[in-house]
C-alpha cells in the first residue's frame, strides 16, 4: 500500500473535488445574495468553484496563476504570477537559492503570457467578469504552499472588489495564516498543521482537463444570458 493511501486510510475528507465544493459551500452562505462572483484557479479549483457559484447563487469565472519554477528544478515554485500581473514571489526561496533577478523577470514573462493564452482559451469570446464593488471569492481545491492563491488574490486586488475572500476546502495552517494578511476574509475549513500534500485529503483526485474546465464555464455563461435579458 503506498503513502497516499495510507493517508487516505484516516485523513480522507472528500470523495472528489465537487463533493469538496458542496462542503464549502456551506462555510459561505452567509455571502449568498451579495452579488458574489466566485472565480476558480485552473484547472483542479474550477470543479470546487462550480459547486460555490450554485449554491451561492453567483457568477463564474476564472482567475489564472502559473506557478514560477526553479532554474534547476522546475517543480519547485519560487513564486507564482496571474495574467494581470499579479505576482507573488518567495524570496526566502529566491535569496536560498540565489536566483538571478534576471531569471525572475524573464519566468515571469514567460508565465504571464501562458496564462493569458489559457485564460483566453478557458473563456472563448467571453469577456472578463466585472470585480468592482463586488463580493469577490477565489476558489481553488486546497492550499499547500499558498504561491498560486497569492498571487491569485493580488490579481483580484488590483480590480476593486468591494470584500476579496479566499476560500479552500482545506490546508496547511501556515501558509492559511500567511494568506490572511492579503485578504478580507479567509475561509478554510480543515486547517492542518502536518498538511502533505492537497491529494491526500481527496479519494478521487484526478487531474482536471482543460475541456472540463471549458464545458464547466460555458454552462455558467450561457446561464447568465437569459437572466440578463431577463433583467433588460
Amino acid at each position: 500500500m503506498n503513502e497516499r493511501s495510507l493517508f487516505l486510510r484516516e485523513h480522507a475528507l472528500f470523495e472528489d473535488r465537487r463533493d469538496a465544493g458542496v462542503a464549502l459551500a456551506r462555510s459561505l452562505a452567509r455571502h449568498r445574495g451579495e452579488n458574489v462572483l466566485v472565480l476558480g484557479i485552473p484547472r483542479g479549483g474550477v470543479p470546487v468553484a462550480a459547486e460555490v457559484a450554485r449554491a451561492l447563487e453567483a457568477d463564474l469565472d476564472v482567475v489564472v496563476a502559473r506557478k514560477l519554477g526553479a532554474p534547476d528544478s522546475p517543480e519547485l515554485a519560487i513564486g507564482a504570477v496571474t495574467a494581470n500581473g499579479g505576482r507573488y514571489l518567495n524570496d526566502d526561496i529566491i535569496a536560498e537559492l540565489g536566483v538571478p533577478a534576471s531569471y525572475v523577470e524573464r519566468v515571469t514573462a514567460e508565465q504571464r503570457a501562458e496564462a493569458q493564452r489559457r485564460e483566453r482559451r478557458f473563456r472563448g469570446p467571453n469577456a472578463m467578469s466585472e470585480m468592482r464593488g463586488r463580493t469577490v471569492i477565489v476558489v481553488d481545491d486546497g492550499l499547500a504552499t499558498g504561491a498560486t492563491m497569492r498571487a491569485a488574490v493580488r490579481s483580484v486586488r488590483r480590480r476593486k472588489p468591494a470584500r476579496l475572500i479566499a476560500a479552500v476546502p482545506v490546508g496547511a495552517a501556515e501558509s492559511c495564516a500567511a494568506l490572511r494578511k492579503e485578504v478580507d476574509e479567509l475561509v478554510c475549513p480543515h486547517e492542518r498543521a502536518d498538511f502533505g500534500a492537497v491529494g491526500f485529503y481527496y479519494r478521487n483526485f484526478e487531474p482536471t482537463e482543460d475541456d472540463e474546465v471549458q464545458r464547466i464555464l460555458r454552462a455558467s455563461y450561457a446561464e447568465r444570458r437569459p437572466a440578463a435579458k431577463a433583467a433588460g
